[in-house]
This record gives structure tokens, C-alpha cells and sequence, in this order.
């Protein structure tokens, strides 16, 4: 059996830390890195002591018909992203890589050319991470220098890339 290589290595943690979510359309996980050690994990979830969509049975941005990119202020999630943030701290965040693994709940398919959203790119920036690698398959991903986030400004010209 052949070695895997470091970076998917860490995108298979987050894989695994993928099937902690709680959200009923996608699984996503993230895990920060520094010097290859892992700063902090983090899954989509509900926020402590709150009812996730599991629990209820039903999300309701997919009753309504929400199209993936829209009305997240209607999601019971908080991201993948944004959890692994919210547990770590900044001063070890400065200068890290977050790898980020993606599925569909119903194939269980990797998400192909997925992408932070713009709330968890502003919280990207503001963590000091440096790069954001994001699975493709199995095998194949895509790296981001965060640095690109700041001087194309999605906001600015209106086209969020999800």
C-alpha cells in the first residue's frame, strides 16, 4: 500500500469529521493545519443546544426550495468553516492552512468545485489562514491563497463564487 500524501491526508480527516454534520444535503468538514499539527476540526452542525436538522427531520431552506448559495441566514447550520474557527485560537490560526471535504447526503459523492461561502471567506481572512484547499475527489483538490480573497473582493463585484 502507497503512502498517502500529506495534503490529502488531511482532507481525509476532514472527511471524517464530515460525518459528524448534522445538515440533511451535504456533509462538509474542515481541519486547520499548522506545522503539520492540527489546530482544530470542525463539522456542519447546529449550534449547542439547539435542534439540528436531524433531530427534526426536515431542513427548511429545502422546503422552501432554497437553491444552494441563497437565504443561509435561514440555515439552523453553522458552517464547517466557521466551526473549526470558532475553536481555535487566532495566534495558532495565523499563517495555517484549513482543508476543507465536502459530500452529498443523498450519493455521497464528493462536491465537486465547491467553495467557502462569503461569510466563511470574510471569517477565513479574519483568522489569519493563509491557504484553503478544498477536495475535488478523492484524490484531486484545488488550493487558494487566501490572499486572493482579499484583493479580488467577491463583494465588491457581486459574483460570491458558490
Amino acid at each position: 500500500m502507497e503512502r498517502r500524501d500529506k495534503v490529502n491526508y488531511y482532507l481525509d480527516l476532514a472527511d471524517v469529521v464530515s460525518k459528524r454534520c448534522t445538515c440533511l444535503r451535504r456533509h462538509y468538514g474542515a481541519v486547520i493545519v499548522k506545522n503539520d499539527e492540527v489546530i482544530s476540526t470542525g463539522y456542519v452542525g447546529s449550534p449547542r443546544g439547539r435542534k439540528n436538522c436531524t433531530d427534526l427531520n426536515f431542513c427548511i431552506r429545502q422546503k422552501m426550495n432554497i437553491p444552494r448559495g441563497e437565504r443561509y441566514e435561514l440555515c439552523r447550520s453553522v458552517h464547517a468553516e466557521a466551526n473549526a474557527i470558532i475553536s481555535a485560537e487566532r495566534e495558532k490560526m495565523i499563517g495555517s492552512v484549513l482543508y476543507l471535504s465536502g459530500r452529498e447526503v443523498d450519493t455521497g459523492e464528493f462536491i465537486n468545485q465547491s467553495n467557502s461561502c462569503s461569510m466563511c471567506k470574510r471569517m477565513i481572512i479574519n483568522a489569519g489562514i493563509d491557504k484553503v484547499i478544498i477536495r475535488d475527489s478523492q484524490d484531486s483538490y484545488r488550493i487558494t491563497d487566501v490572499q486572493d480573497w482579499i484583493e479580488n473582493d467577491e463583494s465588491l463585484s457581486g459574483s460570491f463564487g458558490y
